[in-house]
């Protein structure tokens, strides 16, 4: 009581530091419609129409989704999926870190109904990213009794949706801080993650990357040149001039004599008598034995 008095801050627990990042995430801003259903998680409405999310709920539907996937006991039979662009680099980090499968991009029709596909699956859990945009896997898990945990924001159906976590789930930082925020909780509860102790995965890594800004992030760290200490230097002209020798002459024979003359009508200087090369007579062909070539000197 002291303490408090003097001023000294106070450490904030977890649930706190977990509010305030997903305040800082902008989880709690829903839509300016609200369902019917959804009406129990809407924390008040403000002046431009925009419903304010009760972000203690959303802690509390977390820890709920996290006790349920944690009592699955093999993780390949969860399925994680996300039809939408800015939340499929989250599914896909989330089932990395859990273990869970991933599904990023379009669901194929079928895929839980369908035992003629090569896809085929029948997963114990269902989590989505948004049920209105995955409605055909929410209809396929609900022909097939699979139990379904999404992200719901205040105008989505919640229409087979067992475990509705209410939260934005439009904006790439929301959608990033609740997978993270999913799977830190899973590892703990799994002892991955020993109690009081910081995941040291970032946030970051779970929000949706614009593949334009990606590109260009690397193009200008290749045109950045790397520095190995010293200067580059043109040393080019600081090397000897070789003395070019004639086409086909020999490293080891005698320096030819020079050329009288540069045009073609010169006369050529006679060569010395220690350069001659005896020459080899080519074989006969066997049909003009008679006719053999002439040696030329050379």
């Amino acid at each position: 009581m002291s303490a408090a008095a003097g001023g000294a801050p106070r450490a904030l627990s977890q649930r706190e530091q977990d509010i305030q990042m997903m305040l800082a995430a902008d989880v709690h801003l829903g839509t300016k419609n609200c369902d019917f259903q959804m009406e129990r998680y809407v924390y008040k409405r403000r002046t431009d129409g925009i419903y304010i999310i009760n972000l203690g709920k959303t802690w509390e539907k977390l820890q709920l989704a996290a006790r349920v996937i944690v009592a699955i006991e093999n993780p390949q039979d969860i399925i994680v999926q996300s039809a939408r662009p800015y939340g499929q680099r989250a599914v896909l980090k989330f089932a990395q870190h859990t273990g869970a499968n991933a599904i990023a991009g379009r669901h194929t029709p079928g895929t839980f109904t369908n035992q003629m596909q090569t896809t085929f699956s029948e997963p114990r859990l269902l989590i989505l990213t948004d049920p209105r945009t995955d409605h055909q896997p929410i209809k396929e898990s609900a022909l097939g009794n699979i139990p379904t945990i999404a992200f719901c924001d205040t105008d989505s159906p919640m229409r087979y949706v067992d475990i509705g976590i209410p939260a934005n789930n439009k904006g790439k930082q929301s959608i990033g801080c609740l997978y993270w925020l999913l799977a830190r909780m899973v590892m703990q509860m799994r002892g991955t993650i020993l109690p009081g102790h910081k995941w040291d995965v970032m946030v970051d890594l779970f929000f949706y990357r614009d593949p334009e800004e990606a590109k260009e992030v690397d193009e200008e760290e290749a045109l950045v040149a790397p520095e190995y200490g010293a200067p580059l230097v043109d040393n080019w002209g600081d090397l000897p001039a070789l003395s070019a020798g004639p086409a086909g002459a020999e490293w080891g024979g005698a320096a030819p004599a020079p050329v009288a003359g540069e045009g073609w009508d010169a006369p050529a200087v006679p060569l010395p008598a220690d350069a001659a090369v005896a020459a080899v007579p080519a074989p006969a062909t066997g049909w003009e034995e008679g006719s053999a070539p002439t040696p030329t000197g050379w």
